[in-house]
């Protein structure tokens, strides 16, 4: 018997026009509509915040009637940004804007727009976003300054070429940057992100651990081991995994999980360091995307981020990245 594929063998080859078409609502989120999104009843800015898609939305319906009759006004600001917690239902309500929008647009996290920025090139990566309707941005946060400046010049440019924005993070917009580097110097940028737009906040508490345990879990090393040898199952050392991903750029993180159903994990540890533990949260990112079920063995996967790490600038880069590792383990959990 031939040993599981292993995540560390695969180097993805994803060209540009990949990366673009690549760039729609993840799996989970193909059907995600205002109607079918659950408001909570404990929390009326969750109801609030379908209105104001609705509201944003309706900028786009048709003109109607006679001659002296107009469509829906547009918003005053070409952006929309939902605020909150984590899974309090952002990103779907993203995506069901995502479904509303007329014609050519794009769905993707920010690092996945950065990448494409550095894959393509700043001119040919605004020719291709040009005259999109929505430029849909999940899990937006700025974590230097030169993405500060890039993704400020970038949406200035879409923006005047009539694009709008949809925008998911749990940091306000006239907040973005705080914790990573001098905000002060990068106020006119960042107060420039802030002026496009209108800011709704939600509450609410994080659904993907309403019904689930608080921890990642550890199925243990003979739950690894019992992993098949099929299509769609790879097991890897998580060591040698990480050390994997310092040779593949973030932007191809997506060809890793292609067909993917089934990550096992061996001998899950602590990450050495920041520049690992980034890598690993842009790995997370993808394999929630994929809905990949996780089985690991080692420490929890929700301890390997270090408390110098959750203290820092990217704390909630790696708090999101466990509210999903929670989710994938649990997931793995029911398979098993």
């Amino acid at each position: 018997m031939t040993a599981p594929r292993r995540l560390a063998d695969v180097v993805p080859q994803v060209d540009p026009a990949r990366m673009a078409a690549s760039l729609v609502p993840p799996r989970q989120f193909a059907d995600a509509r205002l109607e079918n999104y659950r408001p909570d009843p404990d929390h009326p800015s969750q109801a609030e915040a379908v209105e104001a898609v609705r509201t944003f939305a309706a900028g786009w319906g048709p003109r109607t009637g006679g001659l002296f009759r107009r469509g829906p006004k547009a918003p005053e600001r070409p952006g929309l940004y939902l605020d909150g917690g984590f899974g309090v239902g952002k990103t779907h309500l993203l995506a069901a804007l995502w479904h509303l929008a007329p014609g050519r647009k794009y769905f993707g996290t920010f690092i996945e727009y950065t990448a494409l920025v550095g894959a393509l090139g700043y001119a040919d990566a605004v020719r291709l976003l040009s005259g999109a309707s929505l430029i849909a941005i999940d899990e937006f946060e700025l974590d230097d300054p030169g993405d500060t400046m890039l993704m400020s010049r970038l949406l200035g440019e879409l923006v005047q070429g009539g694009t709008r924005i949809g925008a998911t993070s749990n940091t306000p917009p006239n907040a973005l940057g705080e914790g990573r580097f001098a905000a002060a110097d990068f106020l006119r940028e960042i107060q420039g992100l802030s002026d496009r737009f209108t800011t709704v906040r939600i509450g609410g508490l994080d659904y993907r651990r309403r019904d689930a345990a608080e921890a990642a879990v550890v199925a243990g090393e003979s739950a690894v081991a019992a992993l098949p040898d099929a299509a769609g199952t790879t097991v890897d050392d998580f060591g040698a995994l990480i050390d994997h991903l310092a040779t593949v750029h973030p932007a191809r993180y997506v060809g890793l999980v292609d067909g993917l159903r089934t990550a096992g994990l061996r001998d899950v540890r602590p990450l050495p360091g920041q520049t690992e533990a980034l890598r690993f949260v842009a790995l997370v990112d993808r394999l929630y995307d994929a809905q990949v079920a996780l089985v690991a063995s080692g420490e929890p996967l929700d301890r390997v981020f270090g408390e110098d790490m959750l203290a820092g600038g990217y704390r909630k880069k790696y708090l999101r990245a466990i509210s999903r590792l929670v989710a994938m383990t649990n997931a793995g959990a029911r398979a098993s």
